[in-house]
């Protein structure tokens, strides 16, 4: 081979090694920049969407269908014209 084509092949070769390390690189970088909006996005979710409160979703969603019934029963005495 002679030293002209043997030059060119190390000059390929290194030129795509480094292509190589570089897109790792970008990809690496990508992936962390996904992990950040998503951990940002995360943190910026209401706490109810998130579960976080004193006791459990099935303890919160009692309350709140407590609360509806004692709205409808309100709604139902004024309809009947009785006052509370």
């Amino acid at each position: 081979m002679p030293l002209m084509q043997t030059e060119n092949l190390t000059i390929a070769i290194a030129a795509l090694i480094g292509l190589c390390v570089v897109a790792a690189s970008l990809l690496r970088g990508w992936h962390e920049w996904l992990t950040l909006k998503a951990r940002e996005i995360e943190a910026h979710r209401p706490d109810a969407e998130r579960g976080v409160f004193g006791g459990s979703h099935t303890m919160t969603a009692r309350i709140e269908i407590a609360d509806l019934k004692e709205r409808i029963r309100k709604l139902e005495a004024i309809a009947a014209g009785v006052d509370l």
